[in-house]
């Protein structure tokens, strides 16, 4: 729909891919929001993107304020470039012109823009427009012939107001100007949280719904909704091949190990070993030249590589090496899409082929609705595989020892193709560590449940338990014995 249309770059990270490549040019686009929202701060990035480039931009206030006010909000913004003032980027004041009326003040912008061969317009503070007017037909009048002109000498538009969407719908604003963005405030466990929506752009196949919106000394950046540009992969055909632990015996229970290419889930309870099967994982891609990311929400890297030693692992020299990266993001205030774009973007940096994600609720819990997890993991899924990287995620299951074996609270558990299961199981008083393969994709795998142990030597899986049963709920009981616990 877009593809042989001239369009209007950003410059803004994150918000062409938003808009479907860009605003086309001579369009005109509203940017609505409540005050605090960052609609100044974005137009005027783009703005000041385009002056950096050589391109003529006029920035026309509405009101009789001084414009030193906002450059001097704006001079904190790296973006920021004051010796692009009058000259690239032309300040204007239309607000006498506006108390004269709509043909008036649109002479002045159109007679401005011919004179400084602008290709950018912003006109902020359009509320003042209404407030000043309180006409609609001098409005809409205002809207239209403004276009028009814009037009006939080539140049982009943006508007900025302050209205909540809900009541601009009803404005002749919203009709006449080819684009609407609204920006918008969401309660987060953080504070507030920006998003930024698409609801109209003619002539482009934008992304639809709401996204989120960053903004710090830099500016503003958009990280769009990870499902919202993940392209599904139909050609995709799983590779010959597979990734193994480095574990003889659990290799073997793999058919030697998972699939390349695959995503694996270990869940089990706290403690019981997940992370050592995970740096085990990353260690033996590591000895193959398979390079290897191991992204941890909740231990630093020095005692990811100490846990290792203690069990005769030694990381050290494939961290040396370049082979296995360690990342640690505590992501305390970080979303979901904020997390998966630093995922993925480091393991696109190193090269990596295998992954392990410690700790996967952590990227659960940071979606802003629970309701987007399928799709998000799916999308996210999708991703790693066409990027050529296996995957290892780990998550801790709510219970040490219980009957309950119930994985409806874990996404990722419907989606993975292959799934561990680790637990504590208690038997005549002491506990064992048990683990079963309960799913690998279109493979052959052993079903049987295996103790495995943990000691200085290292992480050993020990043969398949034939004298005890119930082993998954934790409570164990020898073969042939009543149905009650066993007592210590």
């Amino acid at each position: 729909m877009n593809s042989s249309r001239s369009l209007l770059t950003t410059g803004v990270p994150g918000f062409d891919s938003l808009l479907g490549g860009g605003i086309p040019v001579r369009q005109s686009v509203l940017i609505t929001g409540q005050p605090g929202t960052g609609k100044t701060v974005l137009a005027s990035q783009i703005a000041f993107h385009h002056a950096a480039q050589g391109t003529p931009v006029v920035l026309a206030t509405t009101t009789s304020e001084s414009q030193a006010k906002l450059l001097e909000d704006l001079s904190g913004f790296s973006f920021f470039s004051r010796k692009k003032l009058g000259e690239e980027l032309f300040f204007l004041s239309i607000y006498a012109w506006l108390k004269k009326g709509p043909r008036e003040a649109r002479e002045i912008l159109i007679h401005t823009i011919r004179e400084r061969k602008a290709r950018l317009l912003v006109v902020d503070g359009l509320r003042s427009v209404r407030d000043l007017w309180q006409d609609e037909a001098k409005l809409r009048e205002f809207f239209y012939e403004l276009s028009v002109g814009l037009a006939t000498v080539d140049c982009t538009a943006l508007f900025i107001t302050e209205y909540p969407l809900s009541k601009l719908i009803d404005f002749p604003e919203s009709t006449t100007v080819d684009g609407v963005i609204s920006l918008t405030f969401d309660e987060g466990p953080g504070g507030r949280v920006r998003r930024a929506e698409v609801v109209k752009l003619r002539g482009m196949k934008h992304l639809h719904g709401r996204h989120l919106m960053k903004m710090d000394g830099t500016g503003v950046r958009i990280l769009p909704r990870t499902e919202a540009v993940t392209q599904p992969d139909l050609d995709f055909i799983p590779p010959e091949g597979r990734a193994g632990f480095g574990l003889p015996e659990l290799d073997r229970l793999f058919d030697g190990g998972l699939p390349q290419c695959s995503a694996a889930l270990i869940a089990g309870s706290t403690g019981v070993g997940k992370t050592l099967l995970g740096l085990h994982f990353a260690a033996a891609g590591g000895r193959q030249g398979e390079k290897a990311l191991v992204f941890s929400f909740s231990e630093p890297s020095a005692s990811l590589t100490a846990r290792a030693r203690r069990v005769s692992l030694e990381l050290q020299p494939l961290i040396s090496s370049g082979m296995v990266h360690l990342r640690y993001e505590p992501c305390f205030e970080m979303e979901a899409d904020e997390i998966a774009e630093l995922l993925l973007s480091e393991l696109e940096r190193i090269g990596a082929r295998r992954l392990v994600l410690e700790d996967v609720e952590t990227l659960e819990r940071a979606l802003d609705r629970p309701a987007r997890a399928r799709s998000f993991f799916g999308a996210l899924l999708i991703r790693l595989r066409t990027m050529g990287i296996t995957s290892l995620f780990t998550r801790k299951i709510s219970k040490v020892i219980g009957p309950e074996l119930d994985f409806s609270d874990s996404p990722l558990a419907n989606i993975a193709e292959n799934l561990l299961f680790l637990r504590h199981v208690e038997l005549r008083g002491r506990l064992y560590r048990v683990m079963s393969i309960l799913n690998l994709r279109n493979s052959r795998y052993d079903p049987t449940l295996r103790e495995f142990e943990i000691r200085d030597e290292g992480l050993r899986v020990l043969d398949p338990l034939h004298s005890a049963e119930g082993l998954l709920t934790g409570m164990a009981r020898p073969v042939g014995a009543s149905r009650e616990p066993v007592l210590p």
